[in-house]
């Protein structure tokens, strides 16, 4: 079972929500509180996710998850609604990046994902959530946006012929004096209309069409980079206790567990780039199939005619 699995499994079931992304981070600035003292690194690891309730109507969530050594699996800490999730700023719209920032109503975090790739994986799940989330909440009765609707075709449909020609009924003219206590009564009801978040210096690809070949493209990047940190740490660890005498008595050459773990490090790393290239490709490729698209059908409709 995966981490993503096990934060579903632990964290999101047990309340009735759905997991739709995590990715790992670290803080770019970390806080510091002079009266508490600071624990040591790798005491923890602290985790966003993004998940849905399976309630009705669905509720998009941004939660902060920490994983302690020698306690509990997983930690719920601090949750957001969506609402409250003001902008969501990628840094960078340039290149890939492992910086992000989340800005809150009431908190400003800057965070540093584990690689590039798990933080777009993670912003482009977030867009797409966020943009079905605030398609969905248009024209819902009881959401802000929808109630203002209702009122405006309800003030459309007060006036009558009647009322236009100054031969309005006692009743309506109650209604028209009465109209702007109403009016006051409903905006007090009503409240004011969330802001959409906002997502800024993200790059095009994050917010495109294309995202199911770039959310395969990131995926693999994330596998590659994860089968790097395995070998790198066995690398560590063998380098750390020693070479090991053979069953001769022979020492093993030295170097032979590196230069392994460097050939399969670079193998993975042309691999990426190829991956890079393929993905380049692939962008292009989309751009000359709309073109031959737009220019067939445009031939169709001259030869139609």
């Amino acid at each position: 079972m995966n981490i993503q699995s096990a934060i579903n499994r632990v964290v999101f079931a047990p309340r009735d929500e759905r997991m739709l992304v995590a990715v790992e981070v670290k803080r770019r600035k970390r806080k510091r509180v002079p009266f508490l003292p600071t624990g040591g690194k790798g005491d923890y690891m602290t985790y966003i996710c993004l998940s849905v309730t399976n309630k009705r109507p669905a509720q998009l969530l941004i939660t902060k998850v920490k994983q302690f050594e020698g306690s509990a699996p997983f930690t719920r800490r601090s949750q957001w609604a969506v609402e409250q999730l003001r902008q969501v700023n990628g840094i960078n719209p340039n290149k890939d990046c492992p910086e992000f920032d989340l800005v809150f109503d009431n908190a400003f975090d800057q965070w540093v994902a584990s690689s590039a790739p798990e933080k777009c994986i993670f912003i482009q799940i977030m867009y797409h959530a966020c943009q079905t989330y605030w398609e969905g909440k248009e024209g819902v009765p009881g959401s802000p946006s929808g109630d203002q609707q209702k009122g405006q075709r309800a003030q459309g449909g007060q006036g009558s012929p009647g009322a236009q020609g100054g031969q309005g009924s006692p009743g309506a003219q109650v209604g028209q004096m009465g109209g702007p206590v109403a009016q006051a009564r409903r905006k007090s009801t009503v409240g004011p209309r969330p802001h959409h978040t906002e997502f800024v210096n993200c790059q095009s690809k994050l917010t495109g069409d294309a995202c199911k070949m770039n959310l395969v493209l990131y995926r693999c990047k994330v596998f590659f980079n994860r089968m790097k940190k395995v070998m790198v740490s066995n690398q560590s660890r063998s380098q750390a206790g020693g070479p090991r005498a053979g069953p001769s008595g022979q020492r093993p050459p030295g170097g032979s567990m590196g230069s392994v773990v460097q050939r399969a490090s670079q193998a993975l790393q042309e691999r990426g780039e190829r991956l890079g290239r393929a993905e380049d490709k692939t962008v292009d490729l989309m751009h000359k199939a709309q073109q031959f698209a737009d220019t067939a059908h445009k031939l169709a409709l001259k030869y139609s005619n």
